[in-house]
């Protein structure tokens, strides 16, 4: 079933070139961002390009309900008339995240350091996914947090009454612990410090420090170190959202493995610590160009061309690429899937704990389809068929997560035949205009009765 709703089979059928431009949404993780930071200032934050999916219509909605008042004056305009760092108002009931782990851990972290009670839940995907990586750090600031078995959802978090200042080495590579911490570290006095071993997408620290808190980030032994000085007033701010370069990712994809296509996807964030997928591509020989590269946001952006590329090879992406492409591996097994040799894909274990087991998910899908995929706890690794591409002709598994279920409908566009995914539902947790805008692009995707 998705998200919201009823399954929504879909199949993605063989297409002709796909041409034109591909307007994607805002960055989901800067969305979110712009929301909370937003609530935590004093005064009126303006965001345009907010991403509507429903993954940040629920962090807008938890937001009202501790207290900022949110508005939005047309698509992909809002304003946030924030309540101040240690302003939050216990909320009257649940808060329900949905789909978004983004969204609950964030949130978790921002209310961690207030002296109230708030209890999350979400979608039975988000209910399966473990909190305790973010429950454990903001245990040493003085909250504490009670759940189901393993630490998942749902989840009372009991705010700390006198938080203290917490000096935290994350165990795994992830940004939404880091910023977890941090937010949490903003009620805090004193200085609190993160380090993490490998850097994670930093939309955190630069928004934080865009917000006027007091935040340095510097290199030593044990790694990547931020310090944030707890308990400032955070001023507001006007934010354009940057379009989000995890979405780009499905029509430059698309274009890649679809005979005669030239796809322009204009505007997109290339932050480093988002972009390597990006990289990853052009490895391969895709035929994939930065056009217009400038600076928006202080974040760096450029139009992407994405053209049919027949003559991409299979490569071994480095693992310490991971963090800055770890939601972009799905549609990447796909691609592979149309290179020659292999595509291995190591250190990414933490695929195993997203919306869904997502190597467990690709590969059985893949091979439902034709591919051949061999996978490990921390790795997976793609056989690809060369010009060939993907036979197709299977179903599968969309799992409640939006990016499985819209890397196998990419995957049928290139496809000898049809591929069929169960429930494309999920997508609209972060990518609602996706059917649309492939079709203008020339996709063929249709609706299909449960």
């Amino acid at each position: 079933m998705s998200s919201h709703g009823v399954p929504m089979p879909m199949i993605s059928h063989p297409a002709g070139p796909l041409t034109g431009r591909a307007e994607v949404p805002g960055d989901k993780s800067i969305s979110h961002r712009s929301l909370i930071f937003g609530a935590m200032a004093v005064g009126e934050t303006r965001i345009t390009g907010l991403l509507e999916g429903e993954d940040v219509l629920d962090t807008a909605k938890a937001m009202r309900a501790l207290g900022a008042e949110v508005v939005q004056h047309a698509p992909g305009e809002w304003s946030v008339h924030g309540v101040g760092v240690g302003g939050f108002a216990e909320p009257e009931d649940v808060i329900d995240c949905g789909n978004s782990g983004t969204g609950v851990r964030l949130i978790m972290g921002a209310v961690a350091t207030h002296d109230f009670a708030v209890t999350f839940t979400g979608d039975a995907s988000l209910r399966s996914r473990p909190m305790g990586r973010v429950s454990d750090p903001l245990a040493l600031f003085g909250a504490r947090a009670v759940g189901r078995a393993g630490g998942r959802l749902p989840m009372t978090l009991v705010g700390a009454s006198e938080p203290v200042p917490v000096r935290y080495v994350t165990p795994v590579p992830s940004a939404q612990v880091k910023s977890a911490v941090l937010l949490a570290g903003l009620n805090a006095p004193g200085q609190t410090v993160v380090i993490e071993k490998e850097a994670t997408r930093d939309h955190t620290e630069r928004m934080l420090a865009g917000f006027g808190a007091e935040i340095t980030v510097r290199e030593t032994e044990e790694g990547r170190e931020i310090t944030l000085t707890g308990q400032p007033e955070l001023k507001p701010q006007e934010i354009a959202v940057p379009r989000d370069p995890s979405s780009a990712a499905f029509p430059v994809c698309a274009a890649l493995i679809t005979p005669g296509s030239d796809v322009l996807v204009p505007g997109i964030g290339l932050n480093p610590t988002r972009a390597g997928l990006f990289t990853t591509l052009r490895e391969m020989g895709a035929d994939l160009s930065y056009e217009n590269e400038r600076e928006e946001g202080g974040e760096p952006v450029a139009d992407l061309r994405a053209k049919f590329s027949p003559d991409m090879k299979g490569i071994e992406v480095p693992a310490e690429r991971a963090a800055s492409m770890i939601d972009e591996y799905p549609i990447l097994s796909v691609v592979a899937c149309f290179a020659t040799g292999k595509t291995h894909c190591p250190g990414v274990k933490e695929l195993r704990v997203k919306e869904s087991d997502r190597i467990d998910a690709m590969a059985v899908g893949l091979r439902a389809n034709g591919a051949v995929v061999d996978e490990t706890e921390d790795s997976f690794t793609v056989h690809g068929m060369g010009p060939q591409g993907l036979p197709g002709g299977g179903e599968a598994q969309a799992r409640l997560d939006h990016r499985i279920a819209m890397a196998f409908l990419i995957a049928g566009m290139g496809a000898k035949a049809p591929v069929r995914v169960d429930d494309a539902g999920p997508v609209a947790t972060s990518f609602p205009i996706f059917e649309g805008l492939m079709g203008d692009l020339g996709a063929k995707l249709t609706r299909v009765n449960a």
